[in-house]
């Protein structure tokens, strides 16, 4: 199983929310390139970014921070947040990126996902974030009326070989994975389902593991010292 560390980046700062509430909003270091290589002499190979202003409102005026990680550490980069166009993906994945999330998009121009794959395969995943099981979109903001269970069959049909499934509700609060969803999306479809959202512990990494998912992202956890990323990567590859 795959660990991945994660960075979210709102005006330039690393910073984390609670649920997904912008107004929640806290600075939680200080550099994002110093967090980076920490990650990376922790024993991370994959570093997970969010672009929060991007997931807003669909602007990529953070871009320069994650092509810089992706360029100047040996962390492959996993980016998501307002990726709404085929030109915005080719700009990551041509600067080193290597791989694109598409989100909101997934459910408002499925087309996007279906030409994204086409072309650049294995590098695109999506990400479903739901709310009381019904997928959420534009940074968390809108609530759609698709089941996430639904579209992650829809997408791996499509093509799609990673899935990032966050239960809102869970994200930032540190009280535990929903093992429960987890489960059910990951028996659902055929893709590498990546857990965010929860985790707490090297007890949720546990259940990651004998889930069979295919990694887990670790955010607050981390930057509150509930969880040592180096005992989490140690323990993925056992």
């Amino acid at each position: 199983m795959v660990i991945l560390p994660a960075i979210d980046i709102k005006d330039g700062q690393c910073v984390r929310l609670f649920k997904g509430d912008y107004s929640t909003v806290e600075k939680v270091a200080d550099s994002y390139m110093d967090t980076a290589r920490a990650f990376e002499n922790a024993g991370a190979e994959w570093i997970h970014m969010v672009d929060l202003d991007g997931a807003k409102d669909a602007t990529q005026q953070n871009k320069d921070i994650f092509i810089d990680v992706a360029k100047n550490t040996g962390l492959k980069v996993e980016v998501g947040g307002g990726i709404r166009s085929l030109d915005t993906v080719e700009m990551y994945l041509k600067n080193g990126v290597s791989r694109v999330i598409i989100g909101s998009a997934a459910v408002k121009n499925p087309q996007l996902v279906k030409d994204a794959v086409k072309e650049f395969k294995d590098r695109i995943a999506v990400g479903i974030d739901a709310k009381n099981g019904y997928v959420a979109t534009e940074g968390w903001l809108e609530t759609s009326d698709v089941y996430f269970t639904i579209l992650a069959r829809e997408m791996s049909r499509i093509g799609v070989e990673y899935i990032i499934f966050t239960d809102i509700s869970k994200d930032g609060t540190l009280s535990g994975v929903n093992a429960e969803q987890l489960e059910q999306i990951n028996t659902s479809c055929s893709a590498n389902i990546i857990a965010s959202g929860g985790v707490r512990s090297v007890e949720d990494i546990k259940i990651c593991k004998k889930l069979g998912l295919y990694g887990a992202i670790c955010g607050k956890s981390l930057y509150s010292g509930n969880l040592d990323l180096a005992e989490a990567v140690r323990l993925s590859r056992e």
